[in-house]
């Protein structure tokens, strides 16, 4: 495998999760919490950069590249914990205990929370949620960015 080609996969893998997030959005009408959004940012990246190492040679842009896959990863991990309640998510898109609170207290927490939670899964297949897929997709975009590292 070329390093161009490496490159237009791993690129184009971002492109095409990207497409699939806004598909679900816009299509399915599933809108996004924050931690979906935050598992888009380093797909746009690596999609510029995909662009640009295309015309420059080098090591440099596959390597931020493969850090933006990986970042995507990570975020999913972390998000797919947050689905399974292994650990508590950003305060501003999940639920915690309620117990100690008064009724004044639940109705501004019940008021002041975000419409789309991020420890909700809207949609799963074979038991793996959105962001489980989109760990192991950006897992395997990741290697390939390293691939075009080494090609180039």
């Amino acid at each position: 495998m070329t390093r161009r080609f490496a490159i237009l996969l791993a690129a184009g893998g971002s492109a095409a999760l990207m497409l699939g997030a806004l598909g679900f959005q816009y299509i399915g009408e599933m809108p996004p919490c924050k931690l979906c959004y935050w598992q888009r940012y380093p797909h746009i990246i690596a999609i510029v950069i995909g662009l640009l190492a295309l015309y420059f040679t080098g090591r440099a842009l596959p390597a931020l590249g493969a850090l933006a896959a990986l970042t995507t990863a990570v975020i999913g991990g972390y998000h797919t914990g947050v689905e399974r309640k292994w650990w508590e998510g950003p305060t501003s898109c999940t639920s915690g205990s309620i117990s100690e609170l008064s009724t004044d207290d639940l109705m501004a927490q019940i008021m002041s929370a975000p419409l789309i939670r991020c420890d909700d899964v809207p949609w799963e297949l074979f038991t793996l949620s959105m962001a489980s897929w989109n760990m192991l997709a950006s897992l395997s975009l990741f290697a390939l960015w390293l691939l075009a590292i080494k090609r180039s």
